[in-house]
């Protein structure tokens, strides 16, 4: 699939440029996860994206977060920090390799004992758990991205927030004809959810989209 900026490169930078810095610790994780996935790294969350994830975490005061996809555990570091203490972070992983390795960072963190990974498929570790979860953050397969929706949705808080990730797929969302699995998958779960009358929906531009669910409130 050939990548496209959703900003120019140049705002995309201003933008990171403007952003507070990640702590060290999430800097090496950055570092080593290029270092190891140089072919996946474009996966990583990534500082902007983990400052926003940090400032949704605190804003939502969120007690339990989900996370559908740990990769080297960026994101799950990220929202654990913007937690009050006594807060959890469950992050499910499918691959061995990534798993071992979201372990190892986390371990390195004073806030490891905040976030827990589970190892296998998320659609059967989803099923074993219960609400509410304050916070479920989705950023895995893309074409499982319609199933993993409605298991958060399942297990969301009553004023919970759901946060969807890469939901502009480099742009290619605007192609009419997308053939490619994961694209398809998305484009049909943006159209579900802008008319979904479970929830109220925001698409927002941050790096390769954001999409913010959460359940439709009844008017004051």
């Amino acid at each position: 699939m050939t990548e496209r900026w959703i900003t120019q490169p140049d705002v995309e930078a201003y933008a990171a440029a403007h952003t507070t810095d990640a702590p060290p610790q999430l800097t090496g994780v950055e570092a080593d996860t290029r270092a190891r996935f140089a072919d996946r790294f474009g996966m990583l969350t990534g500082r902007l994206e983990g400052r926003f994830l940090k400032l949704l975490a605190g804003i939502t005061g969120a007690r339990r977060v989900l996370e559908v996809g740990t990769f080297t555990g960026y994101s799950a570091l990220s929202m654990a920090e913007g937690m009050p203490a006594g807060g959890t972070v469950i992050t499910l992983e499918l691959d061995p390799s990534h798993a071992q390795v979201a372990r190892a960072n986390i371990a390195a963190s004073p806030l490891a004992d905040r976030i827990e990974v589970r190892e296998g498929p998320a659609l059967e570790t989803l099923a074993t758990l219960e609400p509410p979860f304050d916070l479920v953050f989705i950023d895995a397969d893309k074409s499982g991205y319609p199933a993993y929706f409605e298991e958060a949705l399942r297990l969301l808080a009553p004023n919970g927030l759901i946060v969807l990730d890469n939901m502009l797929r480099a742009g290619h969302v605007l192609d009419a004809n997308a053939r490619e699995e994961g694209t398809v998958a998305i484009q049909q779960l943006n159209d579900r959810l802008v008319d979904d009358p479970r929830v109220e929906v925001v698409l927002l531009p941050v790096r390769d989209g954001v999409s913010l669910v959460r359940r439709r409130q009844a008017p004051a």
